[in-house]
């Protein structure tokens, strides 16, 4: 649904022009998505989207801690990654680019409006998934109470080491990937990762038997 809703919206002219083109036939199919997607080719995009956009909704979700508003921030970064296709020079970091969009998307809806106060769904499995399989109803319980407890610690992270623990432990970015997604130095991004994998382990260890 948030598929046909974020192309949607690009076909009818996200920029204020007019909607994508479909593609020439007659064009080279060697050619890249993002390659095709900058002559409009809605398709190419939407295969772009359908490879990025749920480690983009996960990441910007382990920022906000809002799913429906994760989604919602995540079609704002793809109208603006469309909107700007023609600034990737290396198309083989366009994820870094991409991410680097959905964590200044997140960053101003954070520092623009009140955060919000709904719940996290527990079971989400773009936060957390720690559940074994074949789990009996106690150990699920528990299951759900451990992820109740990593969000509350995710949550206590400052905006910055939230950003870069999300980005090295969820999204396995590498530190020169995060240094290019932030704009942080790299003994920032290592130490903000450190101090925040210690904040982690002090406040999750306890529930998994491990010493802080």
């Amino acid at each position: 649904m948030m598929g046909r809703l974020a192309i949607g919206a690009l076909e009818t002219g996200a920029a204020g022009q007019p909607g994508a083109q479909l593609a020439n036939p007659l064009m080279t199919t060697a050619e890249t998505p993002i390659a095709r997607a900058r002559r409009g080719d809605a398709d190419a995009f939407r295969q772009l989207f359908e490879r990025w956009s749920r480690p983009v909704i996960s990441f910007v979700f382990d920022m906000v801690g809002d799913r429906a508003l994760a989604e919602d921030l995540t079609q704002e970064t793809f109208v603006r990654a469309y909107r700007h296709l023609d600034a990737i020079r290396d198309e083989s970091k366009f994820s870094t680019w991409l991410f680097s969009i959905a964590k200044n998307v997140a960053r101003e809806h954070l520092r623009s409006a009140e955060r919000r106060t709904s719940k996290v769904e527990l079971d989400d499995e773009t936060v957390l998934e720690l559940r074994d399989e074949g789990a009996g109803p106690a150990g699920e319980l528990l299951d759900k109470e451990l992820n109740k407890v990593v969000k509350r610690a995710l949550d206590s992270l400052d905006e910055d080491k939230r950003m870069v623990f999300a980005l090295k432990v969820f999204q396995q970015r590498s530190y020169e990937e995060i240094v290019e997604i932030t704009g942080f130095s790299l003994p920032k991004v290592k130490t903000d990762l450190h101090r925040a994998r210690a904040e982690m382990r002090r406040r999750v260890g306890p529930y998994m038997g491990v010493r802080p």
